[in-house]
């Protein structure tokens, strides 16, 4: 059950680990005495800004849609993959009720897409300690860095958020896999599990999102939920696999692609955009959000509304 009283706190807009902006205006959060952390998660490939997308599909021209499907989720944190410098700038501009935790993948700065997160500031308090991106390598701290086959560099980023209503901490990954090279994406799912197994405060829940580039039946994207595969020439099994939430809930659906290719139709099983969480989180809902025309992008985002209670088997 809620209380019925309210406590102030203070927001700090985060840039990145360790670097406080503005602090924003006292707000105020409601209490839950049951300790259940609540919370609408969505992911995003926002489809990257360049000169070969023309008209309706330019950025500047997405970016209105891009900010009435965010509106209509009303994710409480979400990742977005694809995003460049200059697009990052104009979400955070429009979304200043929203912290952001991300940096380019080419130079660990401002260079080539983001894998960011996105949280709302009223609802959680990022911890600067426990925050960072990783490059989907052999050389994970290296900035850039590339060596299974894929390309151009992939990463993942983490944070820490503890939720103002319980006081309890919770974690959320965000990826992009690569489109091309099934070895690069089996030595992300691996690296992914192990940095999910390290994390500072193991019992506190995850939440995994992403543009997998890879279907719910992919290896990597079955090894991530538990299911044995072959990665990498070796049988692996993740002992502490999570679940995908939209499979979770719609484990028959045949019309569940997200990638569409500026199709605007989720008909086939093209899907790549994935959640996922711990088993003993409770799924309330999921789904893939196609909006009509103007298209945001040529990905559908995907959103969950999950609980994690205050239980041991939520955490994994």
């Amino acid at each position: 059950m809620r209380a019925f009283w309210l406590f102030p706190i203070i927001v700090l807009l985060v840039s990145g680990c360790g670097r406080k902006q503005v602090t924003a205006t006292p707000k105020a959060v409601a209490f839950r005495e049951d300790g259940v952390i609540s919370l609408q998660v969505a992911t995003f490939n926002l489809r990257y800004e360049n000169d070969g997308d023309k008209g309706p599909r330019a950025w500047r021209e997405r970016l209105k849609p891009v900010m009435n499907t965010l509106s209509r989720i009303g994710p409480d944190v979400f990742g977005v993959q694809e995003g460049l410098h200059g697009m990052m700038a104009d979400l955070r501009a429009s979304l200043p009720e929203y912290g952001f935790h991300g940096i380019g993948r080419d130079d660990g700065k401002r260079e080539g897409e983001y894998s960011a997160i996105f949280y709302r500031n009223d609802r959680f308090e990022a911890d600067l300690s426990d925050c960072g991106t990783f490059w989907l390598s052999d050389t994970p701290e290296t900035p850039g860095s590339k060596t299974w086959g894929n390309d151009i560099p992939r990463v993942a980023a983490w944070i820490r958020l503890t939720d103002r209503a319980t006081g309890r901490g919770f974690y959320v990954f965000n990826t992009h896999w690569d489109h091309q090279n099934q070895a690069s994406r089996e030595g992300a799912a691996k690296l992914i599990s192990q940095r999910i197994d390290a994390r500072r405060h193991h019992d506190e829940p995850v939440v995994l999102v992403g543009d997998f580039n890879a279907k719910e039946t992919n290896p990597a994207v079955g090894y991530l939920r538990g299911k044995p595969a072959m990665l990498m020439g070796q049988l692996s099994k993740w002992e502490r696999g999570l679940v995908d939430a939209y499979d979770v809930l719609h484990p028959n659906d045949h019309n569940r692609t997200t990638l569409h290719f500026w199709k605007g139709s989720r008909a086939g099983e093209v899907s790549v955009d994935h959640i996922l969480v711990p088993p003993g989180a409770k799924i309330l809902a999921a789904d893939i959000v196609a909006d009509p025309e103007p298209l945001p992008s040529d990905h559908f985002p995907v959103f969950a509304r999950i609980e994690f209670p205050l239980v041991s088997s939520a955490a994994r």
